[in-house]
């Protein structure tokens, strides 16, 4: 066996779908297929079981996977201790950015860095907070751009880029455009729209529901933020944002302040400790593209 089959192993096993994981490792479906019948017959037993429409592992393929991470894990390091020896970055970097994301400074950051390191080859995944968060732990992502609610997920490097409050966002015909400020109860009388579960945006309002024993309604969910603003605009819904996601859509909503709702809606680069030398170089141009100084 070699490394190329545990990554495609370990890609399938991740996204529980062959088309998927083939996506993300960047061949076609019928080579992620073929490497892994070849990684079966090599260790002797089936890895997944396909005969549902969602793949799932084996019990051999369960005892196997947390191997095949640890020998991709090893692989890395081992790059990385020639890397830091030599000074060189190179290899390749892959970066995890939540769904709907506009934030323009990580394309600045992305650019800049290409340009400085032309050796590391950059990919790019869209997907949840929650799926994003996981994949930095499990070591297929080296970083990535996600939305918390609070605090930095346990166990990771962060750099916080926003740090914001809640707003309730309504058209101006809305009965609630004239109010200066409302409650998180007052706000569940009405039909709300926002982000899904994964999202960081998501775990504020959720937390801070549970916090007062409240279930809000979810009318419309939506994964990015011009979406929401767009469903809010046409009297669909109260839309839940950010304080600078409402502002960006400040000639067509009112924002409201939700005054008792302190938890902070984050927006965090994060990565694992003692990262591979081109994750330090990402962050070098991370740093003054997002206007952040000094030390995460």
């Amino acid at each position: 066996m070699d490394l190329r089959q545990l990554e495609y192993f370990v890609a399938v096993a991740e996204e529980r779908n062959f088309t998927r994981a083939a996506e993300r490792v960047h061949i076609s479906q019928s080579g992620v297929s073929a490497q892994i019948r070849r990684l079966e017959q090599e260790v002797g037993a089936e890895l997944f079981d396909r005969s549902a429409r969602a793949v799932t592992l084996t019990v051999a393929g369960e005892a196997a996977l947390a191997h095949a991470r640890a020998a991709l894990a090893s692989a890395r390091a081992v790059r990385r201790a020639v890397d830091e020896v030599t000074g060189l970055v190179r290899g390749r970097l892959t970066l995890g950015m939540v769904v709907g994301c506009t934030v323009t400074p990580l394309f600045d950051a992305l650019a800049a860095f290409r340009t400085a390191h032309p050796g590391v080859d950059v990919l790019l995944r869209e997907d949840d907070s929650e799926r994003l968060v996981e994949g930095v732990r499990g070591g297929t992502l080296d970083l990535a751009l996600i939305g918390a609610a609070a605090a930095p997920p346990d166990g990771l490097d962060a750099l916080t880029i926003i740090d914001e409050r809640l707003v309730a966002a309504v058209p101006p015909s809305h009965p609630l455009a004239g109010r200066k400020r409302l409650t998180l109860r007052e706000l569940t009388a009405h039909p709300i729209i926002c982000m899904p579960r994964g999202t960081g945006l998501r775990a504020v309002l959720d937390l801070a529901s549970d916090a007062q024993g409240l279930r809000p309604a979810i009318a419309l969910e939506a994964g990015a933020a011009g979406s929401l603003a767009d469903l809010a605009a046409r009297g669909l819904g109260v839309a839940v944002l950010s304080t600078s996601m409402a502002r960006a859509h400040a000639d067509r909503l009112t924002a409201l302040p939700l005054d008792d709702v302190d938890v902070a809606a984050l927006l965090l680069l994060v990565w694992r400790p003692a990262p591979h030398p081109a994750v330090h170089a990402f962050l070098a141009h991370a740093r003054p593209a997002f206007g952040v100084t000094g030390a995460p």
